[in-house]
């Protein structure tokens, strides 16, 4: 039988100090990112953060989910899977709002949306497409499509379907496809195919790309959370684009064996070239900066042609600049 008068104070003490020690010093806060496709470089400011330890520095416990073509990254979002989803622009939480769902951007990597056409020689700007067959996806058709209608005289019936499948394009002249900057041109080049990429952001296009989508009350109940994964995630940006790069790139490679080094090594050197990480309102605000005129400008393009109805998708609840506002991640 014990006899518990016989503890002391000094007993006691150490007993809690041993139990102390032996916990962690600081548990680290688990956090889901979902990416929106398989493993590639445009994603490698997160990996990089992930495999450099600057998500752990930071008090997280980051978990990256691929996303696919079967995948639907918001539904999930909603569906409470991911503290966080990678979207693929700025014009996809505003339709999802329309819809009743209460996605944020909080953030964009790309200040500059890679996409774009890619066509074949003879044609040097949008304008020259006027007379083209031109393959769209269905995404496209109600985003940029409308907006190449009214901005540069094409027409509806120039639209063919797009199948993700580049041999058509290849086969006829008189064919142009839409195409991602950092990826198409490399597919291209190693089918022997010189072309010309019109990269639509050069001309006007207002949307972000790879921005950082979180529910509202992720936001409202996990804000140290979101603030530390988004500070953290742009300094891994700036990493990965201008430093050593390999831990994060196998373990892109390891989540998606189909991946490259040479199509990441293209991918890198575009984001660099074309500053979409780097340039736009990066370059003197932060990686990751978003900003409400330029978000309006979105905005303004979906009511105008008729993209998403303004009596059900307020701007203002759209975005939520906190996370970045005063973040200064500098290229």
């Amino acid at each position: 039988m014990v006899n518990h008068s016989s503890f002391r104070a000094s007993d006691v003490a150490g007993l809690a100090i041993a139990l102390l020690a032996s916990l962690p010093a600081q548990a680290e806060e688990p956090f889901v990112f979902m990416t929106n496709w398989y493993g590639q470089a445009e994603h490698g400011g997160y990996y990089q953060a992930l495999t450099t330890g600057l998500y752990k520095e930071a008090g997280l416990d980051v978990t990256i989910k691929m996303g696919g073509p079967q995948v639907n990254t918001l539904q999930l979002l909603a569906a409470g899977q991911a503290d966080c989803i990678m979207g693929s622009s700025d014009i996809q939480v505003l339709k999802i709002r329309e819809q009743g769902v209460p996605a944020v951007t909080v953030a964009s990597v790309f200040q500059k949306d890679p996409q774009g056409i890619v066509a074949h020689t003879d044609v040097k700007k949008l304008e020259e497409l006027k007379g083209k067959t031109i393959l769209i996806g269905t995404a496209g058709r109600s985003t940029y499509w409308p907006w190449l209608i009214a901005n540069y005289g094409l027409k509806e019936d120039q639209a063919r379907p797009y199948t993700f499948n580049l041999q058509p394009f290849i086969a006829d002249a008189n064919t142009a496809v839409q195409g991602y900057a950092t990826y198409d041109p490399y597919a291209t080049n190693k089918a022997g195919v010189d072309i010309s990429f019109l990269l639509f952001s050069d001309a006007g296009w207002p949307p972000y790309a790879n921005t950082v989508v979180c529910m509202e009350n992720t936001i409202k109940t996990k804000p140290k959370a979101v603030a530390a994964f988004v500070k953290a995630s742009m300094m891994g940006w700036k990493s990965y684009l201008g430093s050593d790069r390999s831990a994060a790139n196998a373990m892109i490679k390891k989540d998606n064996p189909q991946m490259t080094d040479g199509q990441m090594d293209f991918a890198v050197s575009v984001m660099k070239e074309r500053g979409l990480v780097f340039g736009g309102d990066a370059s003197k605000s932060g990686i990751g900066t978003i900003t409400e005129a330029r978000l309006k400008q979105t905005y303004d393009f979906l009511t105008g042609a008729k993209l998403i109805n303004p009596s059900r998708v307020d701007l203002q609840k759209s975005y939520d600049l906190q996370f970045v506002q005063n973040l200064k991640v500098m290229p």
